[in-house]
């Protein structure tokens, strides 16, 4: 079956009456990773829905997802932490902001802390 013929791909159409019509949804082009010095992140604590366990969030990341899973995986490894890193966020695993802080900032990035 061609994924065009896959009812699943089209909900949210309408409808068209024109047999050229070709529905591109999902077909999103990668966003461009910005350079560090134009990264505005904001390093904040949470403990929200995590049955009281604290996580160090990064915020404000603009790029690929590559860029971003890059960026975490080298936050996760100097701090010797896990965590994960999806929609543009990245969650490390404990209270790790004046390390990341450093971290961060020694890479080139702009990053304050957020929250309280």
């Amino acid at each position: 079956m061609k994924e065009k013929d896959n009812w699943k791909n089209r909900l949210g159409v309408v409808y068209s009456t024109s047999n050229e019509f070709d529905y591109e949804h999902g077909k999103d082009t990668e966003e461009e990773t910005l350079p560090p010095g134009k990264q505005n992140l904001r390093v904040m604590l949470d403990s929200k829905q995590r049955k009281g366990k604290s996580v160090t969030l990064i915020s404000g990341f603009i790029g690929s997802k590559d860029d971003l899973e890059d960026l975490a995986k080298f936050l996760k490894s100097k701090c010797g932490v896990g965590g994960s890193a999806k929609e543009g966020l990245i969650l490390i695993q404990g209270d790790h902001r004046e390390k990341i802080m450093q971290l961060l900032l020694e890479k080139g990035y702009k990053a304050k802390k957020a929250g309280g």
